[in-house]
């Protein structure tokens, strides 16, 4: 392994990261201010305490693959590839403090002019999405032989050294695929497979998944407080959740796309709400997810009133496709407003022929719009020889994909990517 690394930051991901790297055999270099740290390492002691830190650094010291450096000139002038693990800490008002980043950019950018040979800059601290190419692209794109990619850590303090040499995730993303391949490849001795991404995709992807693990735990706290409230055992309850890995811990439901609806989810989430408030309890995150589900669907509502035309045609009526359930539809809401705001609207379902809905299902939607029978194409291609925009709101199957694309029409997708073409609602593509 011919690859050195400097390692900018000697703290918890810093010096986690510098020592299992020195661990898998490259030659690394750790840099920090903090003499302390600095010390510590070249004594071969850990800095602080991680369990299975101290041995991993000792090791790694007595063997010539780890040293630490006050001096990033020092640190630097034989590395390779250089990860930034350096703090960026919450401001008071919550945005993300880039002081030490823009330092150590700035330390590096003086560097560089007197440098011979490519570098490999890997960044390591959580950053928002934008931020390599603002404060690090941006301030080095005069040097050619400089790329960025972005590496976010996934290390869980109290087991960090485990996160790292098993881990979970392995992202590596640049605009750049090769810089991106090359620090996937600094990973190989662990045998995980890279999910090699776009820069800004994982820069956000550290954010998404520490946003998910806040999520999931405040949602069983509250399930848990609702357990507690009706004498139930919670365990008991999460325990039976935890079992389903088909829908539950599973990918299902995290892709983006269009609102829920349906006879079940919506009215649930009403009745669990409805029921908390009886027992004086607050379940914000619980409260809040109706509202998340409307704030969506009033976006895509935007969208579609800001497209240049007046004859849309819709794909589907149903809340999701191989279904004629209407009720709680987002579809049918989202007509309502395209045809208030003067919007001339055509609708195809498959799935849907008035007079063979019945009950409940009937009574929704003429209840919500009278005329849906006026609105209703018994064939797709009528609705794509009228519409001037079509927008597709429930999955097509093949043979209506074909027909779509050969129909020539622009298309807007509310549920993802449904075509090759098509713009997504969440794409903001114009």
């Amino acid at each position: 392994m011919s690859s050195r690394i400097a390692v900018l930051g000697l703290g918890y991901v810093g010096c986690v990261s510098a020592a299992c790297l020195a661990r898998l055999g490259y030659r690394v270099t750790g840099v920090d201010r903090d003499e302390f740290k600095v010390r510590s390492v070249n004594e071969g002691c850990a800095p602080f305490y991680e369990p299975g830190l101290e041995e991993i650094v000792r090791d790694t010291v007595a063997r010539g693959r780890f040293d630490a450096a006050i001096s990033l000139a020092e640190g630097m002038a034989d590395a390779d590839v250089a990860f930034i693990c350096v703090g960026t800490p919450s401001e008071k008002n919550g945005s993300l403090g880039l002081e030490q980043l823009r330092r150590v950019v700035g330390e590096i950018e003086a560097l560089l002019p007197h440098r011979d040979k490519p570098l490999l800059l890997v960044v390591r601290s959580t950053v928002f999405p934008g931020t390599c190419e603002e404060h690090i692209i941006r301030p080095l794109r005069r040097f050619p032989g400089i790329r960025v990619v972005a590496n976010p850590e996934f290390l869980r303090e109290g087991s960090a050294i485990a996160d790292f040499m098993e881990p979970s995730l392995l992202v590596a993303g640049s605009d750049d695929a090769a810089a991106a391949e090359c620090v996937a490849a600094l990973y190989r001795p662990l045998n995980v497979p890279p999910c090699i991404v776009s820069l800004r995709a994982a820069e956000m992807i550290k954010y998404a998944c520490n946003a998910f693990h806040a999520m999931k735990i405040a949602f069983a706290n509250e399930i848990g407080t609702v357990c507690e409230s009706l004498e139930m055992d919670a365990a008991e309850v999460m325990s039976a959740l935890c079992e389903d890995r088909k829908l539950n811990i599973s990918p299902a439901y995290l892709k983006p796309g269009f609102a829920f609806g349906g006879s079940c989810l919506p009215k649930d989430l009403r009745a669990l709400a409805h029921r908390a408030s009886r027992l004086d309890l607050k379940l914000p995150l619980l409260e809040a997810t109706l509202p998340s589900n409307q704030e969506h669907l009033h976006r895509a509502i935007d969208l579609l009133l800001d497209l240049p035309a007046r004859r849309l045609g819709v794909l589907g009526l149903a809340f999701k496709e191989n279904t004629d359930d209407l009720r709680e539809s987002p579809v049918v809401a989202l007509l309502e407003q395209l045809i208030g705001k003067g919007r001339e609207v055509r609708v195809f379902d498959p799935h849907i022929q008035l007079d063979a809905i019945y009950g409940s299902n009937r009574n929704f939607i003429l209840q919500q719009i009278p005329h849906i029978g006026r609105l209703l194409d018994a064939r797709l291609e009528d609705t794509l020889g009228w519409a001037d925009h079509l927008v597709i709101a429930q999955k097509p199957d093949d043979g209506m994909r074909a027909q779509i694309e050969s129909s020539g029409l622009p298309v807007r997708s509310l549920i993802g990517a449904a075509l090759p073409d098509a713009d997504g609602f969440l794409s903001r593509r114009r």
